[in-house]
């Protein structure tokens, strides 16, 4: 008999915020958590992992599949803390390894802000 307690993710803290970038000027509280979120993928190590995580087959990633990235293992971590604090991954212990997710809604808001509005 299993131990283990699958607790349910928990939503990331970026919602779709923004109309598209031609559409019009962002307000101060659209623009917000976008410059959260660029600034998170703004180093090459967290767009490098937020990708892995992203492209990973099944949508989630272990840790342990994604941190050879050219960095040591504490600042793969330390990365990895930085997207989630944006709200671009969420996380999930399963015994020793944490598992890591790009939510539906992250990739939406980002393709989102960054798509052509429609009749623009």
């Amino acid at each position: 008999m299993s131990n283990v307690k699958v607790l349910p993710l928990l939503q990331p803290a970026v919602e779709p915020c923004c109309p598209p970038l031609n559409e019009r000027p962002l307000t101060a509280e659209e623009a917000g958590p976008a410059a959260k979120m660029f600034k998170a993928l703004g180093d090459p190590v967290r767009l490098r992992l937020f990708s892995a995580v992203a492209s990973h087959e099944g949508g989630e990633a272990c840790v342990c599949d994604i941190s050879d990235v050219g960095v040591s293992q504490p600042t793969v971590s330390h990365h990895l803390k930085k997207l989630k604090e944006a709200g671009l991954l969420s996380s999930e212990r399963r015994g020793t390894w944490v598992y890591y997710r790009v939510e539906p809604v992250v990739l939406a808001a980002m393709g989102r802000l960054l798509t052509k509005a429609s009749g623009a």
